[in-house]
């Protein structure tokens, strides 16, 4: 059978620094198929994110019985890093021989899903962090995005980063070891000051998001509700920017989103709305788009 007769295989990606969402749609499998990989991040090599990739597309396949090829896949991704030029044309230079690709940023995935290609704003909030709006004129706003130390504010890096700094006087006797440095230790793993030296010396992004949860889960500690505050002015300053006049629908989309909703000002909670779908069904979509136009 020649390939382009052959149905599509539609595949959304939401390629992160943390972990990689892939969302199959191919006939006669609803639900589709979802499966969790590593972090295909770009800023981890346009190599290592296709070889994430790969090797999800084929699981997902296996799971719903399809012959799996490349030729029939049809891909929309929303990457991590897409917005950097280099970055992203290294992934398309490298991408094999598929049906059809598109390529964006994470958060413009994240904002198809969330509301459902109305205008709206979001922001997305995982290892790193980013803004986007889309208003009814068709203008469009991105804020953040500038990475891991320097920008990506109320990110779980940009907490967990800052939070470090509390095990650190715990173990040097700057503070008292308590629940948060407790909860710290036991993520990153460590016993003893050297170790722990040698683990900031090394750590990712990802490594440091991976502390972000001992924080939300110790709020009532004064270090972790100070931060969880400084988090909610960075959120808010980021609204303000995607949407000046204060009328869009905002939605908190990513692994800390709904932890950090109750540290925005009252003002801006009361805009916040749930997002309809995440970022791996907004790309699952626009694929669907792409696959209708090539066959119109």
């Amino acid at each position: 059978m020649d390939i382009k007769s052959e149905a599509a295989l539609l595949f959304g990606v939401d390629g992160g620094g943390t972990g990689t969402r892939l969302m199959l749609s191919a006939g006669g499998h609803a639900p589709p198929i979802v499966e969790h990989g590593g972090p295909s991040a770009l800023s981890l090599g346009a190599r290592a994110a296709w070889k994430t990739l790969e090797a999800l597309c084929r699981a997902a396949c296996e799971r719903a019985g399809i012959d799996f090829r490349w030729e029939r896949c049809v891909i929309a991704a929303g990457m991590a890093g897409a917005h950097h030029v280099d970055w992203k044309r290294q992934f398309v230079e490298l991408a094999p021989p598929l049906r059809a690709l598109r390529v964006e940023t994470d958060a413009t995935m994240t904002l198809a899903g969330a509301h459902g290609g109305r205008p709206g704003a979001i922001i997305a909030l995982g290892t790193g962090s980013v803004g986007e709006s889309v208003h009814a004129d068709g203008t469009r706003i991105s804020v953040g995005g500038y990475g891991f130390p320097a920008g990506d504010e109320a990110s779980g890096a940009w907490l967990g980063l800052r939070a470090a700094r509390h095990l650190q006087y715990a173990f040097d006797g700057r503070a008292h070891p308590d629940s948060l440095s407790q909860a710290l230790q036991q993520r990153v793993g460590v016993g003893t000051r050297e170790a722990l030296v040698e683990w900031l010396m090394a750590a990712t992004a990802g490594d440091f998001a991976r502390l972000a949860p001992a924080v939300v889960l110790n709020a009532a500690h004064p270090f972790a509700y100070q931060l969880l505050c400084e988090a909610g002015a960075e959120l808010a300053t980021m609204a303000r920017a995607l949407d000046p006049g204060g009328t869009l629908p905002l939605a908190l989309c990513g692994g800390l989103g709904r932890a950090l909703s109750a540290y925005l000002p009252e003002a801006l909670r009361a805009r916040l709305v749930e997002p309809r779908a995440d970022a791996v069904a907004g790309a699952l979509a626009i694929a669907a788009d792409i696959s209708h136009e090539i066959n119109a």
